[in-house]
């Protein structure tokens, strides 16, 4: 089994994260296994009004959207696999289910080598059109940080670096609270900003996780198509490769 992309990318860093934090950052390709996590969000989606609009002419794309709620339940899927580029990914698809609709949000991570050391590069929506590098820290807490910074859209042969004035960054902090519940959860906190516009996106709550065995699915069984596995559900309509 290979190496966790979030333990190759932290290296001895990823020790010092909060140990149920190495649990579920622990998932690799060819485990056989899927994460599952049910929680609520105290907060998710987008606050300024006057910006929705705009938001939800980029629904379809599984990346933003136009809601905005409160004690909003929501359910997250990991699936570690082989992306068709041979790249050690997890791809994580979220149902965020508001009172009107539900909505989809989804990306795939997937391990690089630059300068000899790994880079997670992440590819959100549907289509894996907006780009973005994924820049860790472990906090003296043992809490995982990231920040996504130089963002780039691939619009068919084209790839547009955004300007930093443009770019929107996405901020992220996961820890275990053990006073969270009754037997301690998963919380997690997103902001995402853009310096013009200010918060663009928000979500934060706390959610219980487990591990759970593919039912028939090839990951069970052992060699390449193990890796590669990943649910036809899970898959995006689109791979790219490039970084």
């Amino acid at each position: 089994m290979s190496v966790p992309i979030y333990q190759q990318a932290l290296g001895p860093g990823f020790l010092r994260l909060q140990p149920e934090l190495q649990e579920y950052f622990s998932l690799a390709p060819g485990s056989g296994q899927y994460g599952v996590g049910e929680g609520t969000f105290d907060v998710v989606g987008c606050r300024q009004q006057w910006l929705r609009p705009l938001l939800r002419l980029t629904g379809g794309e599984e990346a933003f959207f136009p809601e905005y709620g409160e004690n909003i339940p929501f359910r997250i899927e990991n699936h570690a696999h082989q992306d068709p580029f041979g790249r050690s990914s997890l791809t994580a698809r979220r149902e965020i289910r508001f009172p009107e609709r539900s909505r989809l949000f989804q990306d795939t991570t997937s391990a690089t080598t630059r300068g000899g050391s790994t880079q997670l590069v992440d590819y959100v929506g549907r289509y894996r059109r907006l780009v973005t590098d994924l820049n860790l820290d472990v906090t003296a807490e043992g809490r995982l940080r990231g920040v996504s910074e130089a963002s780039r859209l691939f619009l068919g042969p084209l790839r547009v670096p955004l300007p930093a004035a443009l770019d929107a960054k996405a901020y992220a902090e996961q820890w275990w609270d053990p006073a969270e519940g009754s037997n301690g959860r998963h919380r997690i906190q997103v902001k995402v900003i853009q310096p013009q516009i200010g918060l663009v996106l928000v979500y934060a709550g706390a959610f219980d996780y487990r591990l759970r065995p593919y039912s028939g699915g090839s990951s069970a069984q052992s060699g390449s198509s193990a890796q590669s596995f990943l649910p036809r559900y899970a898959q995006p309509d689109r791979w790219e490769n490039r970084v």
